[in-house]
């Protein structure tokens, strides 16, 4: 992956600015944390950088998943792939699904400890469930940056810390919205702080600590 940047990039919501204008670079490589206070713009700039971003090659998780709550977690999972896959055989998995899909994605699940829910419908799932789910789609997915908006915010302790290194080692760039700052100063290299739609912060993580920023919440 190149490296890529937004130049005075600006969201609007209704006649109100929301985001921006702000200018921002990512390397190669760089894991970067987005925190802020709700509302504060996080979630609109993970969007723009998106919109901007994903023809080359970069993947999204949502805040609100966007899981098919008729179908399994098999099949969930699997439609991070759909693109890549003729209808045909797509449809075909719907109703048979080959075993080496299915030994894949039985894989992934039980590294995030959810494959004894392969094959149920994932709007039976809890909230922590169905972020798992999601999580393991967007891995499945693959590419060379993620984006990804709270991935753990439904998560405990140990089970974010497993969901955060599956997702830092499944992509090269990374960029994830978060409130845990403790969190984000552990998984990223780098923060970027946001408040009322611009960049308060923008440090590398070595340099800061939890108490720095307080400022922003």
């Amino acid at each position: 992956m190149t490296r890529l940047a937004l130049q005075n990039a600006v969201a609007d919501y209704g006649e109100g600015r929301v985001l921006g204008p702000l200018s921002l670079a990512l390397a190669p490589g760089e894991r970067v944390a987005l925190v802020g206070r709700s509302g504060a713009g996080k979630s609109t700039l993970l969007s723009v950088m998106y919109d901007q971003w994903r023809d080359r090659g970069a993947a999204l998780m949502p805040q609100e998943l966007g899981l098919v709550p008729t179908l399994s977690v098999f099949h969930n999972v699997y439609m991070g792939r759909l693109d890549r896959h003729p209808w045909w055989r797509n449809l075909l998995t719907l109703m048979r699904p080959r075993r080496r899909d299915v030994e894949e994605i039985s894989a992934l699940l039980e590294r995030l400890g959810i494959d004894d829910k392969r094959w149920a419908p994932s709007g039976e799932l809890s909230g922590g469930q169905r972020q798992r789910v999601a999580a393991a789609r967007v891995i499945h997915q693959g590419g060379g940056l993620l984006l990804a908006d709270e991935p753990v915010s439904a998560l405990d302790g140990p089970l974010s810390e497993v969901i955060l290194t599956a997702l830092t080692e499944a992509y090269p760039t990374v960029v994830l919205a978060m409130h845990d700052v403790e969190l984000a100063l552990h998984y990223c290299t780098r923060v970027i702080g946001i408040r009322d739609g611009s960049i308060a912060v923008d440090e590398p993580s070595q340099r800061l600590s939890a108490h720095d920023l307080l400022t922003l919440y």
